[in-house]
């Protein structure tokens, strides 16, 4: 089966296998897992930040990140397609107690000047502005990356107003491939970043949020409230310290892939893809002029050896990685074929 619903689908490799059997562990909870301990600290060393936290999940992670920067009753800026808003729950209400103001960013990326037009400053009558959170890669938008100077400009703008910033850069290395510069030059622009271990970067499981040292360690005791206290977590940190010394290097070959899809589906009668505009790994396609439901697109793929999935009633999202290989992508662009003709051509 070919499975390009998401990065997360991905094995861990063999050597994280090994890694995960062999690693030194103690009791997180009391600061003393010391393989969590290296990988804090090689991950702040490589966001450039003074420290960093082993969460479970993303979702973990900018849960804590949001709350880090606000207080109950105030608002989050973010983009309308965003993950934080769609996808976890409303946890920015539910733990944080903040509203969400978005904003429909062009292909998913915001701008200074459409941030600025919607803070609200403290007043008897409306929520103020807790925080701006932007999303790179703008997973809904199809990976899109944010230009450096325009995250310098939010960067800067926030740090004007008062304002932090936290950025959910669940594919941070992906965007920094597509950019080819240093990771840390991106997180430079943010308070604080979450980063995916496990999905480009290969690991089975886990997420990093990096930034200064008296917010992480206001952090642990959020992650604890979280139940994100995961004790001898030296068997997951072993593998995401794998991930993040070696992963990186091949997303390239992801994005590859990415850019031969949408050539082989811009060539499919129905299905639009803008092949300039895919940058990283992820690429959403328009199949609302093949006259057949995405859903029945997914199902008809499935029962020919590939898994995607629809995101709306009118698109569907491929998401490139390691464990999908050029071969069996060239492979789903065929299954992808015969699954929207219909059946009276």
């Amino acid at each position: 089966m070919i499975d390009l619903r998401s990065d997360t689908v991905t094995k861990p490799t063999p050597e994280m296998r090994r890694a995960m059997m062999d690693a030194e562990v103690g009791d997180d909870v009391y600061g003393e897992d010391p393989t969590v301990n290296r990988l804090g600290m090689r991950a702040a060393q490589i966001m450039g930040k003074e420290a960093a936290l082993f969460v479970p999940t993303g979702t973990m992670g900018n849960t804590i990140g949001v709350k880090l920067h606000t207080e109950h009753g105030q608002e989050v800026i973010c983009e309308s397609r965003c993950h934080i808003q769609n996808y976890e729950l409303s946890m920015v209400a539910w733990f944080a107690g903040c509203l969400t103001r978005s904003i429909v960013g062009e292909d998913g990326i915001l701008s200074w000047e459409a941030i600025r037009k919607e803070v609200r400053m403290l007043s008897p009558h409306c929520a103020p502005t807790g925080l701006i959170e932007v999303e790179n890669t703008a997973n809904l938008a199809g990976g899109t990356v944010y230009p450096l100077e325009t995250l310098a400009e939010i960067y800067h703008g926030a740090q004007s107003l008062g304002l932090g910033v936290h950025m959910d850069g669940a594919r941070i290395f992906n965007a920094a491939t597509a950019l080819d510069v240093p990771v840390n030059r991106i997180a430079a622009y943010a308070d604080t970043v979450m980063f995916c271990l496990s999905k480009g970067l290969g690991a089975p499981t886990g997420s990093m949020l990096v930034g200064p040292r008296e917010l992480m360690d206001k952090g642990r005791l959020l992650r604890k409230r979280l139940g994100g206290g995961m004790r001898q977590a030296g068997v997951l940190a072993a593998a995401g310290l794998i991930s993040l010394e070696q992963m990186p290097a091949r997303l390239g070959e992801d994005h590859a892939n990415a850019k031969l899809l949408a050539r082989g589906l811009t060539s499919i009668d129905g299905i639009t893809v803008d092949e300039s505009k895919v940058h990283t790994n992820i690429l959403i396609i328009d199949v609302s002029a093949t006259g057949i439901a995405p859903a029945e697109i997914s199902s008809r793929a499935k029962n020919n050896g590939l898994l995607f999935n629809a995101v709306g009633p009118k698109h569907m999202r491929l998401v490139t990685h390691y464990d999908a290989s050029h071969a069996q992508c060239e492979e789903a662009i065929e299954i992808i074929r015969r699954a929207v003709r219909r059946a009276d051509n």
